[in-house]
This record gives structure tokens, sequence and C-alpha cells, in this order.
């Protein structure tokens, strides 16, 4: 599973690195805050992406008598620190765009301008399918963040693209709302990036329909009579279950240690579920 994330991790890396280059150089060139703005976007995608490549390292690394129940916690760390940066950066560039709309700049733009952005635009959505892919396969919010943040890509290049064509109709002030709308959608990135980490890092409890499977599995094990209490959060991405089983008073210690046992197997048998803490009540 490792490598499959560290493989999605380093081709999100070196493509954002490309795109900060030739953006950056465009946006210097032509003196256009959207491309500018395009430009600072990358440059957090590149932090996003180290910071989840190291994470997903940490993350894929075995328990240790310092964190017993492994590593998992780091994706979420990683993303949400990311998100704030998110959030600082977005707020600079609406500065400096509210300022290009008061007071327009000269821009220059040519055809390398186009060029860019719409090597942007395909090189996210393909990364965008496969981050999403390798997200969902092996469960990992860093990755999933890395699709949000892409296709939040996409859009931003689209719009910018627009206040290109509307600076080169005679328009110069359509630069600066252009950048208005490239750091909405850095903001928005990082807004939703955010909200889903702060549920790993908050403890949050399982949904409705990972209680009823986890329900329903607990009492298809044989010598389970019911079940009075379900406790569930989250420890980094993965949940934590503590679950009282009902057992017949009669059972023998071997016994009701058997049927828990099995209580335990069948949940963490769960691919969302780490760890099943099952106690056992005599009825």
């Amino acid at each position: 599973m490792s490598d499959h994330l560290k493989k999605a991790t380093t081709l999100a890396l070196w493509t954002n690195v490309f795109l900060f280059v030739i953006k950056l150089t465009v946006g210097i060139i032509s003196n256009s805050i959207t491309m500018i703005s395009e430009a600072v976007n990358s440059s957090t995608d590149i932090i996003s992406s180290i910071a989840i490549k190291y994470s997903v390292r940490i993350s894929s690394q075995k328990p240790d008598n310092d964190h017993q129940f492994g590593h998992t916690a780091a994706q979420p760390i990683a993303t949400f620190i990311v998100a704030v940066f998110a959030g600082v950066l977005g707020l600079d560039i609406i500065q400096e765009s509210i300022k290009r709309i008061i007071s327009p700049a000269d821009v220059s733009i040519n055809k390398y301008v186009y060029i860019v952005l719409g090597i942007t635009i395909v090189s996210k959505i393909l990364l965008n399918r496969y981050q999403i892919h390798i997200g969902k396969k092996f469960n990992s919010p860093a990755i999933r963040a890395q699709s949000v943040d892409s296709i939040n890509d996409v859009l931003a290049s689209s719009i910018a693209l627009i206040g290109i064509i509307g600076v080169q109709a005679g328009y110069p002030r359509i630069d600066g709302v252009g950048g208005l709308v490239v750091a909405f959608f850095i903001l928005r990135s990082g807004y939703e990036i955010g909200k889903e980490n702060i549920d790993y890092l908050m403890g949050r409890a399982a949904d409705e329909n990972l209680i009823m499977e986890i329900t329903t599995r607990a009492l298809k094990v044989k010598g389970v009579e019911g079940l009075n209490d379900l406790r569930s959060h989250y420890v980094g991405d993965k949940f934590h279950i503590e679950i009282h089983i009902e057992v017949n008073k009669l059972a023998t210690t071997k016994e009701s240690h058997d049927i828990g046992k099995g209580v335990e197997y069948a949940i963490e048998d769960l691919p969302n579920v780490q760890k099943a803490f099952v106690h056992i009540d005599p009825v």
C-alpha cells in the first residue's frame, strides 16, 4: 500500500514543481496578477505535496513503544497544516488583487500564457483522476485532500483563462478580478481539506452506516446474545471501536473469551477500523 501512496505523492510533487516554474516565469514576463496568483497557488501545492509525502512515509511506519497504535495521525496533521497555510496565502492574494482592481497595472499577454494555463488544466484533470483512484483504494485522507486541491486548481485555472481573455479584450481590471477568483479557490480548497481533517483530529464518531455494519457483524458471531453499548472515535484516519457484548453467564471463561475474539476479528476486518475493544457482559 505505502508504495502506491508514495508514488502518488511523488507524482503530485513533481507536477506541481513543473507548473510553478512555468507559471511564475510567464507571470513575471506578463506582469499578470492572475498568473502570479496561479504560481502562488502552485507553490502551496508544492508545500502540500512535501508535507503529505512526508506524512505518508510516517503513517506507514509500524507501531513502536512511543506510538503503540501506529502513526496514522500523521496524514491528518499534515493536511490540516496545509489547509491553514492555504488560507493565509489566499488572503494575501485577495489583498494584492484588490489593489490591481483599484489601480490596474500594465499587463502583457502572449501565447505562452494560454499554453501554460492549458497545460495546467489538462495535467490537473489527469492528476485528479489518479488521486481519486488511489485515495479511495487505500483510504488515504492525504491523497483525497490532494485530489480536492487538484480539481480546484482546474476550476481556478479555467477562471484565470477567462480573466486573461478579458484583459486582452481591453478590460485590464479583469486581471485583478481573476486574481480574486483564484484566491477564492485557494481558500475553498483549504477549507475543504481542513474540514475533513478536523474530524480526524477531534476523534469524530463513526457514521450511522458504519455503526450498523459493526452491529450486524457482532451479532452474527455465534454466542453473542445482544449488545448494550458501542462507542467509536477516530485515531488518525481509522476508527477505534469499544463494544459491549452480552454472553450467556453459564459460558466458561474460555468460551466467553473465544466469543469476544470472534467479535474483535469480525470488526477489525472492516477496512476503516484499526482496533476493536470488546467487553463481555454475562447475562
